[in-house]
């Protein structure tokens, strides 16, 4: 009897099993028989689905990009950022320790009251240096204005022979100040004799001008003939293999960009003789080397180009000063740049010799100062005359 019992409870187990294998197979077979279309679809909704997931995470990414950029670009605040970051770069990345000493040792304060000042008006002076058989003369100066009352950005060129006061010198031309007695006794030279106050310069040297050039992959100059076949025939092209420019459009080289600034015997493109043609020839330049930095091709590779075009660049600028400027620049929307020189047609004699100096330009002061005022801070005849008999000696 007990061992009926215990086959029938054996049977039992048995039985048990089998069931709940049949079960699981019935399971199986039935997912296998869902039709093919019903499992594309649900792996399809699940596709979706991740698909709309990442569209979320995207479009919350973006949103919020527009958000931080309507912020920086949008407010005052925002902008300064901007400012601030690329005044540090370009601070970093020039040449300007030195300058900087110098002028904390002395301070640059001893025409205070023989000079005009503005608080609407800052200019900075920048020159180019000319480094030929040993000597240091300033080959072009320019005196670039920022003016926040009528929102204009404007350049003034110094013709190179004009006859001034040198201060602790005999007078001479204005392009001996620098070898004499460096940047700083250039600003004192200028603001003595043209009643400005310089808030600060930049300089570069004809080397590193042509350098500058080269980075940027030439720039596009139109050529007069007479210009063309003097930059041909001379050796204002300093390098014999460089002189090959023609009458026209010309992409030019750094070499040959600073033999055409150099220029000054033979009229421009236009009919500008002399001086006034040398001056012409460097705000043709300049425009073609902002208009060669801007151009597509340099887009891309801008910022290690910036970087090293500052490091041929001296500045006394502080990175306050650089910050400042650009802010001043963008903010009052400066887009275009008028230009003057000085002295002004009719208010200057050229002999050919001066208190012993050879070919100096000898200035009207009083005319070419007024003019200079108008020019810079926007004022009438009256009241340029004003400021300038409100001033010392």
């Amino acid at each position: 009897m007990q061992d009926k019992r215990e086959e029938d409870s054996l049977k039992q187990q048995i039985l048990e099993i089998m069931k709940e294998e049949q079960t699981t197979r019935n399971e199986h077979q039935s997912v296998r028989n869902v039709p093919q279309d019903s499992l594309r679809m649900r792996n399809r909704k699940r596709v979706k689905k991740k698909k709309h997931k990442a569209l979320k995470i995207v479009g919350i990414t973006i949103v919020t990009l527009l958000l931080l950029m309507a912020l920086i670009l949008g407010t005052k605040f925002g902008r300064r950022m901007i400012y601030r970051s690329a005044s540090d770069f370009m601070y970093e990345n020039m040449d300007n320790e030195d300058i900087i000493n110098e002028y904390e040792e002395d301070g640059n304060d001893q025409y205070t009251d023989a000079i005009r000042q503005e608080d609407y008006i800052t200019n900075y002076l920048i020159f180019g240096i000319e480094e030929i058989g040993g000597a240091r003369n300033t080959d072009s100066m320019m005196i670039a204005s920022i003016n926040t009352k009528d929102d204009t950005l404007k350049l003034t060129s110094l013709l190179r022979d004009s006859y001034v006061e040198i201060p602790g010198y005999k007078s001479n031309k204005l392009n001996s100040a620098y070898a004499k007695g460096g940047a700083r006794l250039l600003v004192d030279t200028i603001e003595l004799n043209y009643k400005i106050k310089i808030e600060g310069y930049a300089s570069v040297d004809f080397k590193s001008f042509e350098k500058i050039v080269d980075l940027l992959g030439g720039v596009t100059i139109e050529l007069g003939e007479k210009e063309a076949e003097y930059l041909n025939t001379t050796n204002y092209i300093s390098k014999k293999a460089n002189r090959n420019v023609k009458p026209g459009i010309n992409k030019l080289n750094g070499n040959q960009v600073m033999g055409y600034c150099r220029v000054r015997k033979v009229e421009t493109l236009g009919g500008v003789n002399n001086d006034y043609g040398r001056i012409v020839r460097q705000q043709r330049a300049l425009k073609a080397i902002f208009d060669s930095y801007k151009s597509p091709k340099n887009l891309l590779k801008i910022l290690p180009i910036t970087k090293e075009i500052l490091g041929y660049v001296t500045t006394n600028l502080t990175q306050n000063q650089i910050e400042q400027a650009m802010e001043d620049v963008v903010e009052n929307k400066m887009n275009d740049l008028e230009t003057f020189r000085i002295p002004v047609d009719g208010a200057f004699d050229a002999p050919k010799r001066y208190n012993g100096i050879g070919y100096p330009i000898v200035l009207d002061w009083e005319t070419n100062r007024i003019e200079l005022y108008k020019f810079i801070f926007h004022d009438t005849e009256k009241e340029a005359k004003e400021a300038l008999a409100s001033l010392g000696d």
